[in-house]
Formats: C-alpha cells, structure tokens, sequence
C-alpha cells in the first residue's frame, strides 16, 4: 500500500481526493501548506501531491526545499494557465504535473504511472527489471533507484532514472517525444506538453560530460532524442 502526501489549501479537495484514494487502497496523509507539508515528509512517503498555490509556502517553494534532501516523487497540481509553474516545476524536479480540473481516472492513471517507474507499485515491474543496466561509464540499478557516472553516485528522481533507463537500453535510436512519454510518464503527448523536454534537459545537466567531449543525449529537431553511441 503506497502512502500519498495530499498538499493543498483547498480543504474540500483534499477531503474528497482523500475519500476516493483511500477507496483505492492508498494511505493518505494532509496538508494545506507548503510548511506543513515539509514537516511530514519523510521516507516512508512514496508520492507527493503538490498543488502550487497555496499561502506561507507556495508548492514551488515546498518543491525546491524537498530536493535538497529527498527524491520523493511529486506529481504537481497546477491550475489551467500556469505554464510557468509546470515548467519551473519541472525543471526542480517535480515528476509530472496535471492540470486543474481533473478527473478522478486521470489522477489515479498519472499517480499509477509514477508509482510503476519508482517501483513502489506492483511486483511485476520489480520481476522484470536487472539488477544493473551499463552503458559506457553509466551504471543504473533499478531496484536500489541508484546512477553512478564514472563511479561516482547522481542523484535522480524516479523519473529521470526511468527516463535514463530507457535512453541505455536503446542507444543509437531516435526515440520519439510520444514515445519517451507513453514509455516513461506513462501518458500521451499532449499538444504544447513540455514534460519529457524538460525531463531531458534535467538528466544532460546531471551527467558529467563524455570524455570525447560528444553529447550524451542528442536532440535531433522534429524526430525525438538519441543516446549518443560510444565509436
């Protein structure tokens, strides 16, 4: 049973959404504000539900203070408009957002899909996984969520992991933006949907360069991404 973090002022959604997660088997924790929140997260937490504006700590805020210490997964509620929160969101590691008003399905199908790829979800996914996936001075083990580059240890969140994952096990491959989204976030590509952009530009900044000085992930305009072969 995963536990859920719900944060946000709004005490009429976070009673209902807690209603219908704990109808879902989730155990759920509140807050209705960033200040709150941080002071009950801990590592039992497996996903955080983060709505952006609230008072005495906004989640942006909430968001930039959790990453200086955990990795925990956060799926940001962001109202219809807020462009440069979900992008900003993003770029602090925020795991995926979805946009105010939303339907019930579509919270639990967003909130699944980050739960699948930080393998709290499920034990087929755990089954399936190897023990270390390599590529030249990449180590990933998905079962300790754990990168080393050169040896040394990166700090990632389950998506970006995910996301570097999948890059290792299909080098040289032009991988579309709908299919990195369908395989990772677990969603469609929707139109002006930013995620995966911003989820690459995160791994290129965390991994120290190649020594041949080549990029590691290569952005090829109008066809997707491609991890860079060793020659």
């Amino acid at each position: 049973m995963a536990k859920i973090l719900l944060v946000d002022d709004d005490t009429e959604l976070t009673s209902l959404l807690s209603d219908i997660l704990e109808m879902e088997g989730f155990e759920i924790l509140e807050a209705n504000n960033g200040e709150q929140g941080l002071s009950k997260v801990d590592d039992s937490i497996d996903l955080i539900l983060l709505d952006v504006m609230m008072p005495k700590m906004n989640g942006t805020e909430m968001l930039r203070k959790l990453r200086e210490s955990y990795s925990t997964p956060v799926l940001m509620l962001t109202a219809k408009g807020e462009e440069i929160d979900r992008v900003l969101g993003l770029e602090l590691g925020a795991d995926d957002y979805l946009p105010k008003p939303f339907s019930d399905r579509e919270l639990l199908a967003r909130m699944r899909a980050i739960l699948r790829r930080t393998q709290i979800a499920g034990n087929d996914s755990r089954n399936n996984t190897p023990d270390c996936l390599t590529y030249q001075d990449i180590d990933i083990y998905p079962g300790r969520q754990e990168v080393f580059c050169k040896g040394m240890p990166i700090e990632m969140t389950g998506t970006e992991l995910a996301l570097l994952s999948y890059f290792i096990q299909h080098p040289g491959k032009i991988i579309a933006k709908n299919e990195l989204s369908l395989e990772v976030l677990g969603k469609r590509l929707a139109q002006f949907d930013r995620a995966i952009d911003m989820h690459v530009s995160n791994l290129r900044k965390k991994l120290p360069e190649r020594t041949d000085g080549k990029p590691r992930i290569k952005t090829l305009r109008g066809k997707g991404y491609l991890l860079v072969e060793e020659i």
